[in-house]
């Protein structure tokens, strides 16, 4: 049975501890992100005047990729950036991981939200384990490709 890949990718995403944000012909930086199947968005936590913050004040045209072999998940995700004042939206998503950025925690004035509307994406989805494994071991034996996952274009 094939798996709703754009499932699989929003899914798996929870479990994604970082990638990297390229934003708008700025350097790719390591960035945590924070899923939100339902609005359609991918949000950022970043401090004012970094990659991310200008990116998002600037056209907001972003790739994150994405390579996280716990996750099972493998992306290049195509999209817009948008910086976003909602104290509500940040409460909701702030977090240890960000927390140890900022000197003042969330009330550091360098704390900013940045919402990534991902466009369309390459995705590669698998499920790891013991599956994975079989898959490599059966592959050596009989020289077929092994069935690593789900792998395709996804539009959001």
């Amino acid at each position: 049975m094939t798996k709703d890949l754009k499932d699989e990718f929003w899914s798996q995403l929870k479990d994604v501890r970082a990638g990297l944000l390229a934003a708008d012909g700025e350097r790719p930086v390591p960035m945590s992100p924070q899923g939100d199947a339902e609005a359609k968005a991918i949000w950022f936590i970043t401090a004012r005047g970094s990659a991310a913050d200008r990116g998002a004040k600037s056209g907001g045209e972003a790739t994150f990729y994405i390579a996280d072999s716990k996750a099972h998940l493998y992306a290049n995700v195509f999209g817009a950036l948008e910086a976003v004042n909602d104290s509500e939206k940040l409460d909701e998503l702030w977090n240890a991981f960000a927390a140890a950025w900022f000197e003042n925690g969330r009330e550091d004035a360098a704390v900013q939200l940045v919402k990534f509307t991902p466009r369309e994406a390459e995705v590669w989805s698998g499920d790891g384990g013991i599956s994975f494994l079989y898959e490599i071991a059966k592959a050596n034996l009989t020289g077929d490709t092994p069935d690593a996952g789900e792998h395709g274009r996804v539009v959001f």
